[in-house]
Formats: structure tokens, C-alpha cells, sequence
């Protein structure tokens, strides 16, 4: 059999979208779907948000690229943005959150090489995590899905289990560069980490001189009720890769540093050719206009909190299925006592849309600006899907 023009690496669902709305997509026939997927956290101010829309086709027809061989005032004006609003200092713009991750990993690395000590160049992280789908970022995890055919990968990364602090702790040698982790862990299956955890990784990394960093390529900007998670923890990190919502759809994503930890990412140590292009400028500063304040941080809170107790409450008509909600702000995640993927699957055919992860967990990421309206949808239609899903299951 021929393989197919997009090649085959994604068992892609008969959900077909051809445009979207605020919080529903519609099929190439016309069907209509409620997306508590948002192109996987990606789309978190739903679909033809008026904002981002305009700002994208005002600068496209301005100036889409350049090339970073020249000054960048749009790439300036939003990592100045950016660093105001964070703990960095520094910015380097890429178009994925695993590159994202890759010069968070390079940052790291470069700061110990720059000090005299190259051999401090390993990366503790965690099992379960998700970093990406380059060779660093598959190195660094332990996901034999991930890995699986793609040996010889690269050395330098330690895997120990996700939030054991004394695990971490051990597992530090001489050769350590610091730890590579998601505060909350998005496709490992919605589990934020412990206070009790971050708060020892950056205490480890203070008095060992290693570079704490995150990723929250998934739970940055604004999802977790907070515009980053790390504000939630009251601990920052060195080093953040950041993505996904950043563009509100637009391929963008961001690490962001101290100057500290910058300080070995000099001229000629890194660099993109598309990364921080006007286009992708002008969708980030328009997602940040409508997200970086409190009015709309504290929204995502209470909605938040709506949809979990909307949820907890319906949960308990059908415990055969679903176990419990977990999760921080709008990026929220249901146990389930059957297999997630298969009852994901089933929801897209009652016109939900909702994203499978690891430990048997459904994820629920809508959009950040949803409704009332559209949780009582979505747990009411979540409820009559999980009535019908007996019969398959009985049979």
C-alpha cells in the first residue's frame, strides 16, 4: 500500500476541522464540536479571537521576516514584555516549545562550560515527562514510546521519578548541571508537582551552584490560573521554556533566563532563522495583551474552579468510569477507571473534544475565556456520554 502524501506518524481522528469559533470547531461537513482540546492547550483564547486575528493580519501585511541578521524592534518590545512580567532577564524566541526546551537545555549546559567546569553538562529530569520530539528532548525522557528506534540518544540526561525529592537528591554527582523539569506535568497526566519538591530543587540548586529549569511549554501563560505556574510555588527558576498558548495559535515559543544563567549564551552560540519573526511578534504581544493582567488571571481561576466543581459534583453518577479531577487553574485532568484514549475517542463522536494523556488521565483544556454556558455543555454532554458508554462497556 502507498504510504500517504502527510506521512503517517498520527492516527488522526474522522474529526476533520475546517474553521472555528470562539470555543467550537465545525467539520469539512459541517459538524460542530465544543474544544476542550484547544489544539492542545495551544488555542487558549478559542478560535478567530478578534485581537490576535487582527494583529496577525495587520503585521502580515507589514512585514512577516526578516531573519534575525538584523535589529528586531518587535522581538525586543515583547522579551522586554516578557521580562517585566517574569523572573528573566534574557529571551531567546523559537517557533516550538521543543525548541524552546532545546535552548533551555543548551542554556544550562553553556552556563557551567562558560565557568571553567564542562564537565558539569548533566540534566536531571523525571519520568513521565514531556519535553518534545527532537533528539535532546526524547533524550531526556524515559518513555520508551518516545525512544523506541531512535538509538543512539544522546547522553547527558539522568531520569529519576517525578516529584521524590530524595530521589533527585541522590541522584546529583559531580557531573550534575541542574534539573529539568514540568511543574505540572501535562501529557505524564495533569500532575502538579509538590510545594515540598520545588521548594528542594531550588534549594539544592542554590547551594550546589546547578540551574533550576523549567518547562511550561503546557502550563505556562496563563493556564494554571497564574501567567506561570513557578508564581504558584513561590519559587523561580533559572531557565523557562516557554510555548503553546504564547501565540494563541501562531507557532511561537520562548526560553527565558536570568542573566546569570545566560551569561555563557554569547554571539555565535545559538540562533534561529524564523524564531521571534514580526508575525510571530505580533501574535504573542496580542495574547499577552488580553492575558497579563489580573482581571484575567483571576477570571481563569474561578473558572477554574467552576468547571472542577461542576466536575467533582458529576463524577460520582458514573465512579465505573471517572475517579477524580486534578490539576491547577484550567488545566485540569480526569482519572479514569477505564482507558482514557478509548473514551476520548467516543466523546469526539458526541461532539467533545477533550486530549488523552498518560495514567489513564482525560485532559480538559478549553479555552481560557469560556463561559458558563459552555462548562454546563460540556459536563452535561460529558454525563450522557459516560450514561451510553455502559452499553459498550457491558457488552
Amino acid at each position: 500500500m502507498a504510504i500517504t502524501p502527510l506521512m503517517p506518524v498520527y492516527p488522526r481522528s474522522p474529526v476533520r476541522p475546517v474553521r472555528g469559533e470562539g470555543a467550537y470547531l465545525f467539520g469539512e461537513n459541517g459538524e460542530k464540536y465544543l474544544d476542550f482540546a484547544s489544539g492542545i492547550a495551544v488555542n487558549l483564547l478559542g478560535h478567530g479571537h478578534p485581537h490576535v486575528t487582527k494583529a496577525i493580519q495587520d503585521q502580515a501585511a507589514t512585514l512577516m521576516h526578516v531573519s534575525n541578521l538584523y535589529g528586531s524592534p518587535q522581538g525586543e518590545a515583547f522579551a522586554q514584555r516578557l521580562v517585566d512580567l517574569t523572573f528573566a532577564d534574557t529571551v531567546f524566541f523559537t517557533n516550538s516549545g521543543a525548541e524552546a526546551v532545546e535552548c533551555a537545555i543548551k542554556t544550562a549546559r553553556r552556563y557551567h562550560h562558560a565557568k571553567g567546569n564542562p564537565h558539569k553538562h548533566d540534566l536531571i529530569t523525571f519520568s513521565n515527562a514531556f519535553h518534545g520530539r527532537t533528539m535532546g528532548t526524547i533524550s531526556a525522557t524515559n518513555q520508551e514510546k518516545l525512544r523506541d528506534g531512535f538509538a543512539p540518544l544522546l547522553p547527558g540526561f539522568k531520569v529519576v521519578e517525578f516529584d521524590d525529592l530524595d530521589a533527585a537528591l541522590a541522584a546529583v554527582d559531580e557531573h550534575t548541571a541542574g534539573f529539568l523539569l514540568e511543574p505540572v506535568q501535562g501529557e505524564g497526566g495533569i500532575r502538579p508537582a509538590s510545594q515540598h519538591f520545588i521548594e528542594g530543587l531550588r534549594k539544592a540548586c542554590d547551594e550546589n551552584d546547578l540551574m533550576l529549569v523549567f518547562d511550561e511549554v503546557q502550563c505556562g501563560v496563563a493556564r494554571t490560573g497564574t501567567l506561570y505556574a513557578y508564581e504558584q510555588y513561590g519559587v523561580a527558576p533559572d531557565i523557562m521554556a516557554s510555548a503553546k498558548g504564547i501565540g494563541g495559535g501562531f507557532p511561537l515559543g520562548a526560553c527565558l533566563a536570568t542573566e546569570k544563567a545566560a551569561a555563557g549564551m554569547v554571539v555565535g552560540t545559538h540562533g534561529s532563522t524564523y524564531g521571534g519573526n514580526p508575525l510571530a511578534m505580533a501574535a504573542g504581544q496580542a495574547v499577552f495583551d488580553v492575558v497579563a493582567n489580573e482581571e484575567f488571571l483571576g477570571n481563569v481561576r474561578r473558572t477554574g474552579e467552576r468547571l472542577r466543581s461542576a466536575l467533582e459534583q458529576m463524577l460520582p453518577n458514573h465512579d465505573h468510569l471517572f475517579e477524580s479531577v486534578r490539576g491547577l487553574g484550567l488545566m485540569l485532568g480526569i482519572k479514569m477507571k477505564t482507558d482514557s484514549r478509548a473514551f476520548v475517542t467516543y466523546l469526539r463522536t458526541r461532539g467533545i473534544l477533550a486530549v488523552a494523556a498518560g495514567d489513564n488521565v482525560m485532559r480538559v483544556l478549553p479555552p481560557l475565556n469560556i463561559e458558563e454556558s459552555h462548562i454546563r455543555e460540556f459536563v452535561d454532554g460529558l454525563s450522557a456520554a459516560a450514561a451510553d458508554y455502559d452499553l459498550p462497556e457491558a457488552a
